[in-house]
């Protein structure tokens, strides 16, 4: 999965808050505790940012930084409580990207963050198109076979969540988080509502070639096959 932003602090409470508080103003953000858990994240997921404490419980940030730096050029805010110029330099002489000194106030370093995934960030896929399906996410119009199609917000945000993870196989409990915004969003609900999606996309809803079902696992979107 990708997100935002990934915290490495093995301040737990700390970390969880910031992570809750960045969630809240729409930066995709989530807490691993570890330099283990950091590399257990990277095997699987993604991050655009990385706020990364300098002392963790299980080694060092500056190490962690190093490893980092020999497989992905990610941008990296260190984050500690230390305030010798000598970390400060040592940071940013092995890749850091900027040093955030504890405590700090969360609304800052949010605009700090955003400030960062602007500057760094890719430019994100605008559009949706195969010649059949056709989905425009800026103006959220979406055509078939050069008709347009009424979705609901929900629906439309379930199928842009699909588009950009095509190929993948998306877990109901992922679906129920990242579109829901509810972990306790009940199955009958997502299966109401990719049922909806299927008769507004599919040639035949019955025999969906777009919106598969993985039986155990969840949802893939395989582009590109009508």
């Amino acid at each position: 999965m990708k997100y935002n932003c990934l915290i490495i602090d093995d301040e737990k409470v700390l970390a969880d808050s910031t992570a809750e508080y960045f969630n809240l103003f729409g930066v995709n953000t989530v807490a691993v505790y570890s330099a283990e858990e950091c590399k257990k994240f990277f095997k699987d997921d993604t991050a655009e940012l990385v706020l990364l404490d300098i002392n963790l419980g299980d080694g060092s940030g500056f190490e962690l930084c190093r490893q980092l730096r020999a497989t992905t050029d990610v941008p990296i805010l260190f984050i500690s409580a230390r305030t010798s110029d000598d970390d400060k330099i040592v940071a940013l002489n092995i890749g850091g990207d900027d040093y955030v000194q504890k405590p700090y106030s969360l609304g800052v370093l949010l605009a700090k963050v955003k400030a960062v995934l602007k500057r760094f960030g890719q430019t994100e896929v605008k559009k949706y198109s195969d010649g059949y399906l056709k989905v425009d996410f800026d103006s959220k119009q979406v055509t078939v076979k050069g008709g347009a199609v009424k979705l609901t917000s929900l629906e439309f945000r379930l199928l842009t969540y699909l588009i950009e993870n095509e190929g993948k196989v998306i877990s109901k409990k992922e679906l129920f988080e990242r579109v829901w915004e509810d972990k306790f969003t009940g199955d009958g609900t997502l299966n109401v509502h990719i049922r909806r999606l299927r008769e507004a996309i599919e040639i035949n809803p019955n025999e969906p070639k777009y919106i598969i079902t993985v039986w155990g696992d969840g949802y893939k979107f395989t582009g590109a096959c009508v």
